[in-house]
């Protein structure tokens, strides 16, 4: 096989969906917008399965390209009637629900949602379940493992057979893993590093672990029990760094292993130099404490190795170079909800009756056609930048970032396209209406919610863009908040609206 980046989706190689194994049979998918079960579920339906998705926000599968192929059922795992409706029916159910980013008592969370689950899975006669977890030693874990190994324990106790696949790390164009090491290899030439950069590690590409999930689901049907999972090269963190080096063009990074610097010192350095927030940096540098690795070799009885083998870390990495450089980013951990952060969508006009509300309304006309206002507008942020006061965005994101915050530098999945449910910086796309209107709500650390509308209308002689701000203060501390930054609005906003106007009259008319 060729080690040229093919024109398939990373997450799945050509060859590994052979005939239709799900024909006639019916399964549920949890986490499907989720890095992992956005990738699943597609995957799924090619291969026969009828298929349902069951996730909090439904709005977040409004731009997915396989979303009229699945039937979506809207609920939380903690909710067992409503868990109850989405297994009923189910041949096989998908659980690939993490509480990554948790915090407090993360553990009981995920162990209630798991048995919820069980029962309801149990009770409505489902015949498989298949679960994603992750590869650890024997002993003592990190808070994080351990949730996640318990999780597997309740699903396996449930009375349905159920295989747990225990999976290394995940090496894939989005991943959280692949990210941080990408990140941290481009931006530091010479890394001081903890300790555990000398564990050894056994990493899978997401392709792999795609074809490990839906040939799950046709092992036979006395099987219950955890399977290991992982590539075919087992490397020292530091190794990892260095193969994405030598993939991306880069000269090998001189690694310094430093015992003083703890997983707490780790996952906030981790959080200065990536655009990894802290919440979660924190859980994969936990996971990195130890050796993790395959011990034994078993799924290989009962689901094949894909045609031509698994794939080599160098090769993982090369597939994900290559779908980065083309924009074709399936699921991303950046598109993750965020523990915190505001997630009710903005109260239409009318409801703010009685409420205090700041804005920043500003409005212009321009010469630039819709199509070409649009075009600006939807590839604002990550590289692109805000158009406006550049070091002052950057100052705020920097502050967001200390404060344990996404910050301003976690970017995009595509660089000219924004969906539903899409995390853009600090923002994530509450709503949009292409072409026309977008709405992104605010997920920096703030006394209060906000949000920043554009609206695009379409005028004789160009169309009309219109900017607006809204702000929700939380008590004093919004008040304050809000009128500290005052003073800069006029210089952000108008400097943002006017910029976005001029650069779209220079932009090419897009090609209908």
């Amino acid at each position: 096989m060729s080690d040229t980046p093919s024109s398939a989706p990373d997450g799945v190689a050509p060859h590994s969906l052979d005939g239709l194994p799900g024909q006639g049979r019916r399964a549920l998918v949890t986490g499907a917008t989720g890095y992992i079960g956005g990738r699943l579920a597609p995957r799924l339906v090619e291969a026969g399965f009828d298929v349902r998705v069951f996730v909090r926000t439904p709005e977040k599968l409004d731009d997915v390209p396989w979303a009229g192929s699945v039937e979506i059922v809207q609920g939380d795992l903690t909710d067992a009637e409503a868990v109850e409706h989405a297994v009923d029916g189910m041949d096989v159910v998908y659980y690939l629900a993490h509480a990554m980013a948790g915090r407090g008592d993360f553990a009981a969370a995920e162990a209630q949602a798991a048995h919820v689950l069980a029962d309801a899975a149990k009770a409505a006669g489902v015949s498989r379940i298949v679960y994603l977890g992750g590869l650890h030693p024997e002993g003592e874990l990190s808070h994080h493992l351990e949730s996640r190994k318990r999780v597997g324990e309740i699903l396996l106790a449930s009375g349905v057979p159920t295989v747990a696949l225990q999976a290394g790390v995940v090496i894939g164009s989005g991943s959280a893993s692949f990210e941080m090491i990408r990140h941290l290899t481009d931006v530091i030439p010479y890394m001081p590093a903890p300790k555990w950069v000398r564990n050894f590690i056994q990493p899978i590409a997401v392709r792999d672990v795609l074809h490990y999930l839906v040939g799950s689901a046709s092992v036979p049907p006395d099987v219950n029990r955890t399977f290991d999972i992982g590539g075919p090269d087992v490397l020292r963190y530091g190794q990892m760094m260095n193969g994405y080096a030598v993939e991306a063009g880069l000269k090998q990074r001189p690694i310094a292993p430093l015992p003083v610097l703890t997983p707490w010192l780790a996952s906030q350095w981790v959080n200065l130099v990536t655009p990894i927030p802290r919440s979660l940096a924190v859980p994969i540098i936990e996971s990195l404490q130890y050796d993790c690795v395959v011990r034994e070799h078993d799924i290989t009885d009962f689901v094949p190795a894909p045609e031509g083998g698994l794939t080599g870390y160098r090769r993982s990495v090369r597939l994900a170079l290559g779908k980065m450089k083309a924009g074709e980013i399936e699921t991303s951990w950046r598109d993750s909800s965020v523990y915190g952060a505001p997630s009710d969508p903005l109260p239409s006009d009318p409801d703010w009756a009685g409420h205090t509300v700041y804005t920043d309304d500003r409005e212009r006309d321009t010469k630039a056609s819709p199509a070409q206002l649009w075009k600006v507008i939807e590839s604002i942020g990550g590289e692109n930048g805000w158009y406006s006061f550049p070091l002052a965005w950057a100052a705020r994101g920097w502050m967001d970032r200390l404060a344990g915050g996404v910050g301003l530098n976690r970017g995009r999945r595509s660089a000219t396209t924004l969906g539903t449910g899409d995390a853009l910086d600090w923002w994530r796309v509450e709503k949009i209406d292409r072409g026309h209107f977008l709405r992104l709500r605010a997920e920096f650390k703030a006394p209060g919610r906000g949000w920043l509308e554009m609206t695009v209308e379409e005028r004789p002689e160009g169309s009309h863009y219109r900017q607006r701000a809204v702000f929700f203060p939380a008590g004093l501390s919004g008040r304050l908040y809000w009128y500290s930054i005052l003073p800069f609005h006029g210089i952000i906003f108008s400097g943002m609206l006017n910029r976005i106007a001029a650069t779209a009259e220079q932009e090419p008319e897009p090609v209908q």
